[in-house]
């Protein structure tokens, strides 16, 4: 098996109208037209991109207790680079080459300016670790920069999501549910649940 790291294309490329990069019924990931992408590489296929524009992401962290509703839902404007693996061939088709224009509208001078910074991103996220096969299969994942400087994932495959930003984890699949926030601790299936203050 050979083991290969993440690195950039070369080509810069905008968004040619607004996209939905993930949506479930728990949430949804969108970005605006003229985002800008480069290529994330692993191996020769592409993984993924590193995007910059605007966007939102929502989430519903809510969980359905026998002692109601706990967790709050989540909607964060999307202004920084971040990354997504997965969901390449739909978005490759929504793409077109980025113009000095493209570039300017973001505050880049020139592509070498965006592609440093997708670089960086990049490298924050393997974490100079290197990955043995594709990815995502047919799930997505999601690195967001935040005011804490760290990075917050998203993992989604179908009815199954995990995400993780500083002080809280949340998973979700179908009927069964996990929090872990600053307050508290809860856990749900087929209807059941615990929870724990923490």
């Amino acid at each position: 098996m050979t083991w290969q790291t993440y690195r950039l294309g070369g080509t810069v490329s905008k968004a040619i109208e607004p996209l939905k990069l993930w949506e479930t019924e728990k949430g949804i990931v969108h970005i605006d037209k003229n985002t800008l992408a480069v290529p994330v590489m692993q191996n020769g296929y592409l993984e993924g991109y590193i995007l910059h524009g605007h966007g939102k992401l929502t989430l519903d962290m809510i969980v359905d207790t026998e002692q109601g509703a706990i967790g709050r839902s989540i909607e964060k404007q999307i202004d920084q680079p971040f990354l997504m693996l997965g969901n390449t061939e739909n978005t490759q088709h929504h793409l077109d080459p980025a113009t000095q224009d493209d570039l300017a509208e973001m505050g880049y001078t020139k592509q070498e300016e965006f592609l440093a910074k997708a670089q960086h991103l990049l490298n924050r996220f393997s974490n100079g670790r290197t990955q043995s096969s594709r990815c995502c299969g047919e799930g997505s994942v999601f690195a967001f920069q935040n005011e804490a400087e760290k990075l917050d994932i998203l993992v989604a495959k179908g009815a199954k999501l995990v995400y993780k930003t500083p002080g809280t984890i949340f998973v979700s699949n179908s009927d069964k549910a996990v929090l872990k926030s600053p307050m508290e601790f809860v856990c749900i299936s087929n209807g059941k649940s615990i929870i724990l203050k923490t």
